[in-house]
Protein backbone atom coordinates (compact mmCIF):
# COMPACT_ATOMS: atom_id res chain seq x y z
CA UNK A 1 0.00 0.00 0.00
CA UNK A 2 1.44 3.67 -0.41
CA UNK A 3 2.93 5.48 1.88
CA UNK A 4 2.49 9.08 3.54
CA UNK A 5 4.40 11.43 5.62
CA UNK A 6 3.01 12.13 8.43
CA UNK A 7 3.43 15.67 10.45
CA UNK A 8 6.28 16.40 12.16
CA UNK A 9 9.44 14.84 11.17
CA UNK A 10 12.11 15.86 13.62
CA UNK A 11 13.13 12.96 15.36
CA UNK A 12 11.28 9.98 13.36
CA UNK A 13 10.19 9.63 9.70
CA UNK A 14 6.46 8.31 10.88
CA UNK A 15 4.58 7.30 7.49
CA UNK A 16 0.42 6.25 7.25
CA UNK A 17 -0.08 2.95 5.40
CA UNK A 18 -3.72 2.64 4.92
CA UNK A 19 -5.34 2.50 8.62
CA UNK A 20 -1.94 1.80 10.08
CA UNK A 21 0.88 4.24 11.63
CA UNK A 22 4.84 3.14 10.64
CA UNK A 23 7.90 4.29 12.80
CA UNK A 24 11.46 3.11 12.97
CA UNK A 25 11.74 0.46 15.99
CA UNK A 26 14.18 1.83 18.63
CA UNK A 27 15.35 0.67 22.23
CA UNK A 28 12.29 1.66 23.53
CA UNK A 29 10.18 -0.30 21.02
CA UNK A 30 9.17 -3.43 23.58
CA UNK A 31 8.17 -0.80 26.68
CA UNK A 32 6.08 0.75 24.15
CA UNK A 33 4.55 -2.21 22.79
CA UNK A 34 3.34 -3.62 26.59
CA UNK A 35 2.47 -0.56 27.94
CA UNK A 36 0.01 0.52 24.49
CA UNK A 37 -1.42 -3.38 25.11
CA UNK A 38 -1.70 -2.61 28.66
CA UNK A 39 -4.05 0.42 27.47
CA UNK A 40 -6.00 -1.69 24.78
CA UNK A 41 -6.60 -4.57 27.45
CA UNK A 42 -8.05 -1.85 29.96
CA UNK A 43 -10.15 -0.42 27.08
CA UNK A 44 -8.77 2.61 27.02
CA UNK A 45 -9.14 4.56 23.81
CA UNK A 46 -6.53 7.37 25.27
CA UNK A 47 -3.53 5.74 22.72
CA UNK A 48 -2.92 3.80 19.68
CA UNK A 49 -2.99 0.65 19.67
CA UNK A 50 -0.11 -1.36 19.06
CA UNK A 51 -0.35 -4.11 16.23
CA UNK A 52 3.88 -5.46 15.67
CA UNK A 53 6.36 -4.71 13.35
CA UNK A 54 6.17 -4.87 9.67
CA UNK A 55 8.57 -6.40 6.87
CA UNK A 56 10.67 -3.34 7.47
CA UNK A 57 11.01 -3.98 11.45
CA UNK A 58 9.38 -0.74 11.44
CA UNK A 59 6.63 -0.39 14.74
CA UNK A 60 2.84 -0.73 13.21
CA UNK A 61 0.51 1.37 14.92
CA UNK A 62 -3.08 1.74 14.55
CA UNK A 63 -3.60 5.16 12.84
CA UNK A 64 -6.37 7.40 15.23
CA UNK A 65 -8.26 9.63 12.99
CA UNK A 66 -8.44 13.41 14.27
CA UNK A 67 -6.61 16.99 14.29
CA UNK A 68 -3.30 17.18 15.64
CA UNK A 69 -2.17 20.60 16.54
CA UNK A 70 1.26 20.90 14.19
CA UNK A 71 0.52 24.27 13.05
CA UNK A 72 0.92 27.31 15.60
CA UNK A 73 -2.03 29.27 14.56
CA UNK A 74 -4.91 26.45 15.76
CA UNK A 75 -8.71 26.39 16.31
CA UNK A 76 -9.59 27.99 19.33
CA UNK A 77 -11.31 25.16 20.46
CA UNK A 78 -7.92 23.21 20.83
CA UNK A 79 -6.66 25.95 23.42
CA UNK A 80 -9.85 26.19 25.26
CA UNK A 81 -10.75 25.73 29.00
CA UNK A 82 -12.48 22.89 28.12
CA UNK A 83 -9.97 21.25 25.96
CA UNK A 84 -7.58 21.96 28.63
CA UNK A 85 -9.32 20.11 31.57
CA UNK A 86 -10.14 17.25 28.94
CA UNK A 87 -6.07 17.00 28.74
CA UNK A 88 -5.25 17.06 32.46
CA UNK A 89 -8.70 14.70 33.16
CA UNK A 90 -6.77 12.15 30.18
CA UNK A 91 -3.09 12.38 31.83
CA UNK A 92 -4.57 11.44 34.80
CA UNK A 93 -6.72 8.24 33.44
CA UNK A 94 -3.15 6.63 31.84
CA UNK A 95 -1.42 7.57 34.92
CA UNK A 96 -3.99 5.52 37.09
CA UNK A 97 -4.12 2.49 34.75
CA UNK A 98 -0.42 2.38 35.12
CA UNK A 99 0.33 2.96 39.22
CA UNK A 100 1.55 -0.15 40.36
CA UNK A 101 2.06 -1.80 37.58
CA UNK A 102 5.23 -3.86 36.52
CA UNK A 103 5.70 -1.12 33.79
CA UNK A 104 6.01 1.63 36.40
CA UNK A 105 8.17 0.01 38.31
CA UNK A 106 9.22 1.73 41.22
CA UNK A 107 7.82 5.05 40.64
CA UNK A 108 4.14 6.30 40.86
CA UNK A 109 3.20 5.67 37.00
CA UNK A 110 4.63 5.62 33.70
CA UNK A 111 4.65 9.16 32.05
CA UNK A 112 4.54 10.09 28.34
CA UNK A 113 7.24 12.47 28.89
CA UNK A 114 6.35 14.81 25.64
CA UNK A 115 2.87 15.54 25.75
CA UNK A 116 1.89 18.66 23.87
CA UNK A 117 -0.75 19.24 21.66
CA UNK A 118 1.54 18.58 18.29
CA UNK A 119 1.18 14.82 20.24
CA UNK A 120 -2.63 15.06 20.95
CA UNK A 121 -5.12 14.17 18.28
CA UNK A 122 -7.98 15.98 18.77
CA UNK A 123 -11.84 15.43 17.26
CA UNK A 124 -14.99 16.34 17.27
CA UNK A 125 -17.66 16.30 20.32
CA UNK A 126 -20.22 18.12 20.31
CA UNK A 127 -19.45 19.90 17.28
CA UNK A 128 -16.37 21.06 19.49
CA UNK A 129 -12.67 19.70 18.74
CA UNK A 130 -11.54 17.84 21.92
CA UNK A 131 -8.42 16.15 23.26
CA UNK A 132 -9.22 12.31 22.34
CA UNK A 133 -5.77 10.50 22.49
CA UNK A 134 -2.27 10.98 22.58
CA UNK A 135 0.78 9.73 20.25
CA UNK A 136 4.41 9.24 20.42
CA UNK A 137 4.76 7.42 22.97
CA UNK A 138 8.39 6.56 22.42
CA UNK A 139 9.62 8.53 25.55
CA UNK A 140 7.38 6.76 27.62
CA UNK A 141 8.93 5.56 31.20
CA UNK A 142 8.51 5.23 34.44
CA UNK A 143 7.99 8.53 36.71
CA UNK A 144 6.23 11.28 38.69
CA UNK A 145 2.76 12.00 37.91
CA UNK A 146 4.21 15.65 38.21
CA UNK A 147 6.61 14.97 35.93
CA UNK A 148 3.64 14.97 33.09
CA UNK A 149 1.36 17.79 34.67
CA UNK A 150 4.35 19.60 34.79
CA UNK A 151 4.82 19.51 31.01
CA UNK A 152 1.16 20.19 29.83
CA UNK A 153 1.20 23.44 32.12
CA UNK A 154 4.85 23.75 29.84
CA UNK A 155 3.37 23.06 26.72
CA UNK A 156 -0.12 23.40 26.31
CA UNK A 157 -0.32 26.79 28.59
CA UNK A 158 2.78 27.85 26.01
CA UNK A 159 4.71 29.44 28.93
CA UNK A 160 7.16 31.89 27.46
CA UNK A 161 8.09 35.38 26.69
CA UNK A 162 4.92 35.86 24.29
CA UNK A 163 2.57 35.65 27.35
CA UNK A 164 1.28 39.52 28.47
CA UNK A 165 -1.28 38.51 31.06
CA UNK A 166 0.43 36.70 33.93
CA UNK A 167 -2.97 36.29 35.40
CA UNK A 168 -4.68 34.30 32.81
CA UNK A 169 -1.77 32.07 32.63
CA UNK A 170 -1.90 31.47 36.50
CA UNK A 171 -5.51 30.73 36.05
CA UNK A 172 -5.29 27.97 33.55
CA UNK A 173 -1.78 26.49 35.30
CA UNK A 174 -4.39 25.84 38.47
CA UNK A 175 -7.25 24.59 35.78
CA UNK A 176 -4.60 21.88 35.39
CA UNK A 177 -3.90 21.11 38.52
CA UNK A 178 -7.61 20.97 39.91
CA UNK A 179 -8.67 18.99 36.35
CA UNK A 180 -5.51 16.65 37.03
CA UNK A 181 -6.29 16.46 40.99
CA UNK A 182 -2.54 16.52 41.88
CA UNK A 183 -2.11 16.82 45.84
CA UNK A 184 1.66 17.50 45.12
CA UNK A 185 1.57 21.26 43.97
CA UNK A 186 4.50 22.93 45.90
CA UNK A 187 6.76 21.85 43.46
CA UNK A 188 4.89 22.04 40.07
CA UNK A 189 6.41 25.28 39.09
CA UNK A 190 10.45 24.41 40.06
CA UNK A 191 9.52 21.00 38.35
CA UNK A 192 8.52 23.20 35.01
CA UNK A 193 11.97 24.48 35.17
CA UNK A 194 13.57 21.65 35.55
CA UNK A 195 11.85 20.21 32.01
CA UNK A 196 12.80 23.34 30.68
CA UNK A 197 16.56 23.41 31.68
CA UNK A 198 16.46 19.31 30.70
CA UNK A 199 15.10 20.27 27.38
CA UNK A 200 17.52 22.74 26.74
CA UNK A 201 20.72 20.94 27.85
CA UNK A 202 19.39 17.67 25.95
CA UNK A 203 19.20 19.21 22.96
CA UNK A 204 22.39 21.39 23.12
CA UNK A 205 24.36 18.12 24.27
CA UNK A 206 23.35 15.86 21.56
CA UNK A 207 23.90 18.42 19.00
CA UNK A 208 27.12 18.91 19.73
CA UNK A 209 27.48 15.29 19.41
CA UNK A 210 26.36 15.38 15.71
CA UNK A 211 22.65 13.86 16.06
CA UNK A 212 20.91 15.12 13.12
CA UNK A 213 17.72 15.27 14.39
CA UNK A 214 18.95 17.66 17.45
CA UNK A 215 20.49 19.49 14.97
CA UNK A 216 17.90 20.75 12.77
CA UNK A 217 15.88 21.53 15.96
CA UNK A 218 18.78 23.68 17.89
CA UNK A 219 18.96 25.42 13.78
CA UNK A 220 15.42 25.95 13.81
CA UNK A 221 16.09 27.85 17.09
CA UNK A 222 14.23 25.67 19.82
CA UNK A 223 17.28 26.46 22.25
CA UNK A 224 16.55 29.66 22.05
CA UNK A 225 12.75 29.03 22.43
CA UNK A 226 13.50 27.27 25.37
CA UNK A 227 15.78 29.19 27.22
CA UNK A 228 13.20 32.48 27.01
CA UNK A 229 10.55 30.38 28.37
CA UNK A 230 13.01 28.89 31.27
CA UNK A 231 13.57 32.67 31.48
CA UNK A 232 9.85 33.96 32.22
CA UNK A 233 9.33 30.95 34.32
CA UNK A 234 11.68 32.28 36.42
CA UNK A 235 10.77 35.68 36.45
CA UNK A 236 7.41 35.32 37.26
CA UNK A 237 7.89 32.05 39.41
CA UNK A 238 6.59 33.49 42.30
CA UNK A 239 3.29 34.52 41.24
CA UNK A 240 2.61 31.43 39.65
CA UNK A 241 3.31 29.09 42.86
CA UNK A 242 1.03 31.44 44.86
CA UNK A 243 -1.84 30.95 42.27
CA UNK A 244 -1.86 27.15 42.70
CA UNK A 245 -2.17 26.71 46.20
Amino acid sequence: MPESPLPGGFVNAVVRVGDTVRRPASARTRFVGDLLRLFQARGWSGAPRYLGRDEEGREVLSYLKGHVAWEPCQPAAVSSDESLATVARLVREFHDLTAGTPLAGDQEVVCHNDLSPKNTVYQLRGGELRPAAFIDWDLAAPGARIHDVAHVCWQYVDLGSSVTDVEEVARRLRLIVDSYGLADRQRLVSTILWWQDRCRRGIESQAAAGDVAMVRLRDAGAVRHVRAAYQWVSDHRGALERSIR
